[in-house]
């Protein structure tokens, strides 16, 4: 196989290959195996006709369609691989020569790993973040774990907002009671909103074993086409009323939080959200020191690359779903979106990642930032205690790319935080 490059504007590249006789041979010999159980000749058992004979009666690049189809993407590969040039899209091919007794040449364009020239990448201006806990937010965040472990305790007494009730209904439309409109013993939380609008607010006031009507309007917008913008009676009946119990913030209560006492429940929650506060600030100022570093780059990313790494995002958020249960296509259907339409979505922010990247990537080399072998085991380390897995396991999975891939990303994490380190707070 031999291989030719030509520069191309935007970072992008043309490859001209062409395949050995040897490998288009072997190609030969694959696509005939494929195909000759199809292949159906007078006087023979189909799959049971030689190469030769098929040939003969075909023509001597019958099979050259199909050995192209797989002798292409086996030399691209190996094309990729043994470049020096860093290849960053999917190739556009182009089949220049296919003809019997002539070598196959192929032009595959892509797009190359694009190079930024940086004017500033040291003190770089960054808002600096407030990463203190108030007294407000402490007691709001013990409000809300006195909230996870509230009850719903029964009363007697009339509905309230935020009580959850008990009850039975049936709804009609001018007389007509509609598909849908009947539960019995349905629990509802009073301003949940989840019933029609103005439902919930007439249960108010309203007891336990009461008969009442509430008088709605179903919604212009309402999914079930009959209902839209209609007037409907539900006859209701309450069985049960339940208010809201937040347990007290006392000694027992942070004996059953694992503590010895309030103060020290206190001072480990505070501890918690300090930590959470201080890592949404670090987050928020690397976010804003590579917008400032990308500010300060000059580079062309080509669209191709963009247009790859969007597909590549679309795949893994569809195989996101399948770990759900739910596939891809079930997934158009609810949103109207296709692939296409989920590519374009995507490309913004895809490219705004990459020219983080390529950003960053400049930065580690003019400080001459590198991935030593302790960092990888370090990586690699980390990741086989986040898949439960042993870490020579791990290494027996990962090739030379994604080897090269890790290695890649760990120069680009130093460079973020020679970036942040380097920046400044106003």
């Amino acid at each position: 196989m031999s291989v030719e490059m030509e520069k191309l504007e935007h970072n992008m590249a043309k490859f001209t290959i062409q395949v050995s006789d040897e490998d288009f041979e072997k190609a030969l010999d694959r696509a005939y195996k494929k195909d000759k159980n199809r292949i159906s000749i007078p006087g023979f058992r189909r799959g049971k006709v030689s190469r030769q004979m098929i040939e003969k009666m075909y023509g001597k690049d019958f099979f050259y369609g199909e050995a192209a189809n797989i002798a292409i993407p086996d030399a691209w590969a190996k094309a990729f691989d043994e470049s020096e040039e860093e290849i960053v899209s999917s190739p556009t091919i182009d089949v220049v020569q296919l003809e019997s007794g002539k070598p196959l040449i192929f032009t595959a364009v892509a797009a190359l790993n694009p190079v930024a020239e940086l004017k500033k990448y040291k003190g770089l201006e960054v808002e600096k973040q407030d990463t203190e806990v108030s007294e407000d937010e402490l007691e709001e965040a013990i409000k809300r774990e006195l909230e996870a472990q509230a009850r719903m305790v029964s009363v007697e007494r009339e509905v309230k907002d935020g009580d959850q009730v008990i009850l039975d209904y049936e709804g009609s439309v001018d007389g007509v009671p509609f598909d849908g409109g009947k539960a019995e013993n349905h629990p509802l939380t009073i301003g949940s909103g989840t019933f029609i609008p103005g439902f919930e607010e007439q249960i108010i006031g309203k007891k336990a074993d009461e008969d009442f009507e509430v008088n709605v309007t179903f919604p212009d917008e309402y999914h079930a086409e009959e209902l839209k913008g209609k007037a409907a009676v539900f006859k209701c009946r309450i069985h049960e009323i339940k208010e809201k119990q937040l347990p007290e913030l006392d000694e027992d209560f942070a004996d059953d939080a694992g503590f010895e006492s309030v103060e020290e429940y206190r001072k480990d929650l505070r501890e918690k959200l300090e930590k959470r506060k201080a890592d949404e600030a670090k987050g928020k100022k690397e976010n804003e020191a590579v917008d400032k570093l990308v500010e300060e780059a000059e580079m062309d990313i080509p669209e191709a690359m963009v247009r790859t790494e969007a597909r590549r995002s679309v795949d893994e958020y569809s195989r996101q779903l399948r770990m759900q249960g739910l596939s891809i296509e079930q997934y158009y259907q609810f949103t109207g979106l296709d692939e296409e339409k989920m590519i374009e979505q995507s490309m913004p922010d895809v490219e705004k990642n990459i020219k983080g990247r390529i950003a960053l990537e400049a930065v580690a080399r003019a400080e001459g930032l590198t991935a030593e072998d302790e960092d990888v085991d370090k990586e690699l380390a980390q990741m086989a205690e986040r898949y439960r897995t042993e870490v020579d396991k791990l290494k027996e999975v990962m090739g030379p790319q994604e080897m090269k891939m890790l290695r890649k990303d760990i120069i680009v994490r130093k460079a973020l935080d020679f970036v942040v380190e380097n920046a400044v707070e106003k």
